[in-house]
């Protein structure tokens, strides 16, 4: 999969089948509408246009969005699905100031030399979203390129998976919404220094630093999860929370790493999130800490079979 940064970086001597879509999660309900686009791929290249930033911090100003993926963890996830090229173009005033007959002309007809448009039937485009699916098949029959409507049923599955996913991580229901995703939701960060406090308690975290404030993380609690690391599976129980035993005031993600020695300050780290063991709690002494760490390790263990 080739992956083009804006528009502008976009080139092929081929026409092309493409679909538009933030596709935040790329969850089961997307991955039936890309399995469409691939598809089709006999017809153009198979090309998926998405933005980042999402359109709703620019048009609406919402700082507080807060999506399943970073941009980095949908291009993976995106990359498995069997596209020939995905358009990551950077949202702004100007891109959403575009009027329909131009963003029809100049992007897709001159740029992506669109052949074929698979599209929701809900889709809007042009500047205040003024144009609609009836006025893309006109503009299909003016410059000569076909336009396949996404079923409602598909659309409606896709928004209620997205909604479904948000409801279990922000609940802690990480098997829930591992089910919609189709993959074990992840954590992708770099891992700082912390307090060192595990350490002394017989049990080392690596912790977790997400750069993307947008990034949603799942309700505090224990949870089993595994990461590659130096290309081996490494398996352990992650905590997020405020660490109200010893007093912490910040939200942390700290991970224990059963059976593992090494040092992975400053390194990036990509976790899978599999099953939450329990809510988040403060504990009378840190030796009751301790003993509740062992016990959710054998938990872990059970969960991996290891």
């Amino acid at each position: 999969m080739q992956v083009f940064r804006s528009i502008s970086d976009f080139h092929t001597d081929n026409q092309t089948v493409v679909t538009i879509g933030t596709f935040d999660g790329v969850h089961m309900g997307h991955r039936r509408i890309i399995k469409q686009l691939v598809d089709e791929s006999a017809e153009g290249e198979s090309t998926l246009l998405t933005f980042f930033p999402h359109p709703r911090m620019v048009l609406q100003g919402i700082s507080s969005v807060t999506l399943l993926n970073t941009i980095d963890e949908r291009i993976a996830l995106l990359r498995e699905a069997g596209i020939e090229n995905l358009i990551v173009h950077p949202f702004d005033a100007t891109f959403a100031n575009l009027d329909a007959e131009e963003f029809v002309a100049r992007i897709l007809v001159q740029k992506l030399k669109i052949r074929k448009i698979i599209i929701g039937h809900d889709h809007r485009f042009g500047v205040n979203r003024s144009a609609g699916i009836e006025d893309l098949m006109l503009y299909g029959k003016q410059f000569g390129f076909d336009v396949e409507q996404i079923s409602p049923q598909q659309i409606d599955d896709v928004s209620v998976s997205s909604t479904k996913i948000r409801q279990a991580l922000f609940s802690g229901d990480i098997s829930r919404a591992n089910s919609f995703l189709g993959y074990p939701y992840m954590l992708t960060g770099v891992v700082t220094k912390g307090q060192q406090l595990g350490r002394t308690l017989g049990f080392p975290t690596a912790n977790l630093h997400i750069p993307e404030a947008y990034k949603l993380i799942p309700a505090s609690g224990v949870y089993a999860v595994s990461s590659e690391i130096n290309n081996q599976t490494v398996y352990g129980m992650m905590n997020i929370g405020t660490r109200p035993t010893v007093s912490g005031e910040h939200q942390t993600i700290e991970t224990n790493f059963f059976d593992f020695s090494g040092d992975l300050y400053g390194k990036n780290l990509g976790i899978k999130v599999i099953e939450r063991l329990r809510d988040e709690q403060k504990f009378s002494s840190v030796e009751s800490l301790k003993k509740q760490l062992q016990q959710d390790e054998q938990s872990c263990r059970r969960v991996f079979g290891i």
